[in-house]
């Protein structure tokens, strides 16, 4: 079982070992960070963070049921007027190993973090159109596809496709087809 704890300066070097070559760092955490991945970064990325009633990002490391580190997730862009959020920064550490369910149970707790206890209406993220196990993970969870970006980053001479994923409170409840159907009534 996998639980989220808030990321803190003591996690730094566990993120900073995992944080691969140029292209995987690219890869899970997006343009905000540059290669090699340095202590002033990541403390710049937690400034402001962690604050459930007013930052616009939680950050977060998974913990296995040995209290090891096993992965880093977080929830940005918090807009609360708009109930959304973004989930980014998805990782799993090379020691505990991928294909395990790691990822699965990651997601799980970081939508219940978002739909519960901050009560978001919509979570969204981008995954690269080559990371098939991610994508599986999270159409596992209720992620739905909703738009493809074309040529989205650019890796040195290549350019990497994005596919733009979201999941509603509904739809991760279960609710799904009588939000629809309530839609459907109140438009007519």
């Amino acid at each position: 079982m996998i639980k989220l704890e808030f990321f803190a300066r003591r996690d730094f070097q566990d993120l900073i070992q995992w944080s691969g070559d140029e292209a995987f760092l690219l890869q899970w955490a997006g343009p905000q960070f540059t290669y090699p991945l340095t202590e002033e970064q990541l403390e710049k990325y937690i400034t402001g963070s962690n604050d459930h009633l007013s930052s616009d990002r939680l950050i977060y490391k998974a913990v296995d049921d040995m209290g090891t580190t096993v992965g880093h997730v977080s929830i940005g862009n918090i807009d609360r007027y708009n109930r959304s959020g973004r989930v980014g920064k998805v990782l799993i550490s090379p020691v505990a190993g991928r294909g395990k369910g790691i990822g699965t149970e990651m997601m799980k707790s970081v939508l219940k973090i978002g739909f519960e206890e901050l009560n978001l209406h919509r979570i969204s993220l981008g995954v690269f159109d080559f990371n098939i196990p991610a994508i599986r993970c999270y159409e596992k969870v209720g992620f739905k596809r909703e738009g493809f970006i074309r040529h989205a980053r650019r890796y040195k001479d290549e350019y990497w496709n994005l596919i733009e994923m979201s999941i509603l409170e509904d739809e991760w409840n279960g609710n799904s087809y009588p939000y629809r159907a309530k839609l459907l009534l109140d438009n007519k």
